[in-house]
């Protein structure tokens, strides 16, 4: 009899416990509103909890671009349905992680889902389910016809992740970087899958040269900028760089460049999801000397 009633217990605990993460979950989207932002001719934004997401609303209907988190779809939908249609034809992910691709399930089943090989590779890793992977892959880039313009996904090895891409909207001349641009804030680049910050400078330095000065550029975080907020956002990427790479072939260590700090020019990039410290500590272990 007590081990039957220590096996209740368990169970009431432990489903007590599933119904405290899912509230707390649900919690934490309840107050997140979805805004939508004019870009381009057909081109908007959404801005709301996660990744920014690109939308291309025509006669051919809507396509978006990444998703944000699961608990966030129907906001999104409704969103999307005050542009058109709360069904996109096509869904182009810039990246695998879950504040981007969050939603995937819920727009796969009437969603073609577009993105590199190794998105959908990490996704089935993480045991996603089938209607979250992409259905079209490609390697290096790959271009829709869509809503009377070229959309192409063009792969940025080695940056923020190895799965990444932009997307380029030729007729509209807007770009969406994903997460190769937080606009102000220093970027998050994950080297446990595939990022360095060698890579994304040379990622960064492709897109400037492709881009033009009235280019509308879409950031995974952040305001909408353009090539100016792009240049500026390089800059601070690269001289911070620099600067800690100096310091480490001076044979300071993470902790002493981490005190030292990077001067009060750059606090306000700090403030965002990667502060001074771990922006040091990624470029300290991003590269080898």
């Amino acid at each position: 009899m007590k081990i039957m009633t220590s096996i209740r217990m368990f169970v009431a605990l432990a489903l007590a416990s599933i119904v405290m993460t899912v509230t707390a979950q649900d919690d934490r989207f309840a107050n997140v509103t979805i805004e939508t932002v004019p870009v381009s001719g057909s081109i908007s934004m959404l801005i709301g909890s996660g990744g920014n997401i690109g939308v291309s609303a025509g006669n051919d209907g809507i396509l978006i671009i990444d998703d944000q988190y699961a608990p966030l779809a129907t906001k999104i939908k409704a969103a999307l349905e005050a542009l058109g249609s709360d069904t996109p034809k096509f869904l182009l992910n810039t990246h695998f992680h879950g504040d981007h691709t969050g939603s995937n399930a819920d727009f796969g089943a009437a969603s073609i889902i577009v993105a590199h090989e190794n998105v959908r590779s990490r996704l089935v890793a993480e045991d996603s389910p089938a209607l979250a992977l992409p259905v079209v892959t490609f390697d290096d880039n790959v271009t829709l016809h869509f809503n009377g313009e070229d959309i192409t996904l063009i792969h940025m090895p080695n940056g923020h992740t190895d799965t990444d891409s932009v997307v380029m909207f030729e007729g509209s001349n807007v770009v969406h970087m994903g997460d190769h641009f937080f606009n102000g804030a220093f970027p998050f680049i994950d080297l446990a899958n595939g990022g360095t910050v060698q890579g994304y400078l040379r990622n960064l330095e492709k897109a400037l040269s492709w881009i033009a000065d009235d280019t509308a550029v879409i950031p995974g975080h952040g305001p909408l900028g353009d090539k100016d907020a792009l240049l500026s956002f390089y800059n601070v990427v690269k001289d911070t760089s620099i600067a800690i790479r100096v310091k480490k072939s001076q044979r300071m260590s993470k902790e002493e460049i981490v005190a030292a700090g990077l001067g009060d020019e750059y606090a306000s990039w700090g403030q965002g999801f990667i502060n001074e410290q771990r922006w040091i500590e990624t470029v300290f272990d991003s590269y080898p000397r």
